[in-house]
């Protein structure tokens, strides 16, 4: 019999990849808003509800439900929103598994890059620093004590956290939005293009995901992020340079960001760099360790 994982964010990008990656392998069930296939449960997070059949010989979890960090401006409610989709929906995941006595082998929850601090250094960070101190951090350092909580409430043998980069993929996410700009000979960089951003290929990310389920021996955070390291110039350079465009434009101003996105701008902003060497360490080879190919693999169709 196949082990039955249950996934959370089923409509996000990272859940309809790695789907197809251990579909085979695995019994797959999603909890999802409104159930359209199936293999979907429904769970509504504000009221507490979820279809508790969803649990029935249950081994696995891979909880990637959350509020998109970049979608909207940080105002006090979506602040409340970003934090509440990651930590409310641990929370009804836990009580439902203590209602049902249920000691899962592994749960797997995504986790932020961010945990360090939004700000541009030249420290690379490693597993082993401390979190940062803006909201960003705040968001990562409450999504992982929700996560932890699964170990020490003894209702997970094993817990992973996965601090995910900024993904790239054609389909969603910064990639798609920094495109359309390039592609019609107004791409640039934005404020001072200096700072970090730490990146991941959206194959390698799903590979994560499935490495972290097929290996017993791993627990803890790890950096999911490239081993190569790029600045937002380098990057805005790549992709130009894959699209064969020509960048001619100034860097957009911070303050003009800081105009249209408020305090979300920091994100943008800022950034630094993040080792993966504790995920290579435990036997993980990244298929696109390099950003010209990786863009190249997702640009050229």
């Amino acid at each position: 019999m196949k082990e039955v994982v249950l996934i959370t964010g089923a409509s996000g990008m990272i859940a309809k990849e790695l789907a197809k990656k251990i579909g085979n392998e695995y019994e797959l069930r999603f909890l999802t808003r409104k159930k359209v296939h199936n293999h979907e449960y429904e769970w509504d997070i504000k009221k507490g509800s979820i279809d508790e059949t969803a649990f029935d010989n249950i081994s696995h979890i891979i909880h990637l439900a959350g509020a998109n960090i970049s979608e909207k401006r940080w105002t006090p409610e979506r602040k409340r929103e970003l934090i509440s989709s990651r930590v409310d929906s641990a929370e009804l995941l836990r009580t439902t598994l203590r209602k049902n006595k249920i000691k899962l082998k592994s749960f797997i929850s995504a986790s932020g890059i961010n945990f360090y601090g939004t700000e541009t250094t030249e420290k690379i960070y490693t597993e082993t620093d401390p979190p940062g101190n803006d909201f960003l951090s705040e968001v990562v350092v409450l999504w992982e004590r929700a996560a932890d909580d699964f170990k020490e409430q003894d209702l997970a043998e094993r817990v992973v956290k996965i601090r995910t980069a900024v993904v790239l993929s054609e389909k969603d996410g910064a990639l798609k939005k920094m495109i359309p700009p390039i592609q019609y000979y107004i791409g640039s960089s934005l404020g001072t293009g200096k700072q970090y951003m730490p990146w991941v290929h959206l194959d390698d990310i799903c590979s994560i995901y499935e490495f972290s389920l097929k290996t017993p021996t791993m627990e803890g955070a790890y950096n999911a992020v490239s081993p190569q390291h790029a600045t937002n110039k380098e990057l805005t350079k790549k992709i130009a340079q894959v699209l064969q465009k020509p960048l001619f434009m100034p860097n957009v101003p911070g303050f003009v960001l800081k105009l249209i996105f408020g305090e979300l701008a920091t994100a943008i902003l800022e950034g630094s760099r993040a080792s993966s060497k504790k995920l290579q360490d435990a036997g993980f080879h990244f298929k696109f360790p390099d950003l010209e190919k990786a863009l190249n693999d997702l640009l050229k169709h």
